[in-house]
């Protein structure tokens, strides 16, 4: 399919790299030519210089073939007022825009324009390595009432089948990570030493999820 990025900064540029090497055509737009240099000299898609909300950059960048419209350039206004243009002038129905005021974020997120908040993304990141394990959310909805959190659990845990872990914490077991690689659990799968533990949960039922999987589980449990 085909894709326009906005942006051609180190986020735009991987990004494209990304898409084109799994197969998609690719346009970037950045009103600095000099920043298409981040592209790699065998780059196949448009480079098309202008400003990212602009009707006519759009359509030269192929904006109404377009399956996506991602906007990462480094401004919040252009970003969101690009997304918008994409969705509202041209039909574009996958959108998504980077934003680093996490408040604007929300408030967008709820008009139906999906963001990713760079400085709290970023935030939670290193809140992931420098907090115990289980104390921080790897992704929180907009609203902070769901995350997605990787949860210690203690050894007795370990030949827990992962459906039963769901039964009694109340949360979805959304994957394992087993020697790097990620698994979604099916009904047979069990926990194994080494995996770790990513939960779907209410973000108000974390504590008792993390005590619950912090102990040995009861003889009923196991």
């Amino acid at each position: 399919m085909h894709i326009v990025i906005m942006g051609c900064g180190r986020v735009g540029s991987t990004l494209a790299h990304i898409l084109e090497d799994n197969g998609h055509s690719v346009a970037v737009i950045d009103r600095d030519p000099q920043a298409f240099r981040r592209l790699r000299a065998g780059f196949r898609g448009r480079r098309v210089t202008g400003i990212g909300f602009d009707r006519d950059v759009l359509e030269e960048a192929g904006i109404a073939s377009a399956a996506s419209f991602v906007a990462v350039s480094s401004g919040d206004n252009s970003n969101i007022i690009s997304a918008r243009v994409a969705r509202e002038m041209f039909g574009v129905d996958n959108v998504v825009a980077r934003i680093y005021d996490p408040r604007r974020a929300e408030v967008y997120q709820r008009l139906g324009i999906p963001t990713v908040a760079t400085v709290r993304w970023t935030a939670d990141q290193i809140l992931r390595r420098v907090l115990p394990e289980g104390a921080e959310p790897l992704w929180r909805d907009p609203t902070g009432t769901v995350v997605l959190a990787e949860v210690a659990f203690h050894q007795g845990w370990i030949g827990t089948r992962a459906r039963e872990i769901e039964n009694v914490t109340g949360a979805r077991v959304a994957f394992l990570n087993r020697m790097g690689e990620a698994l979604v659990p099916k009904d047979a799968t069990v926990v194994q030493e080494g995996d770790i533990l990513h939960l779907v949960a209410a973000e108000n039922d974390m504590d008792r999820i993390n005590k619950t999987l912090s102990a040995p589980p009861s003889d009923e449990e196991h």
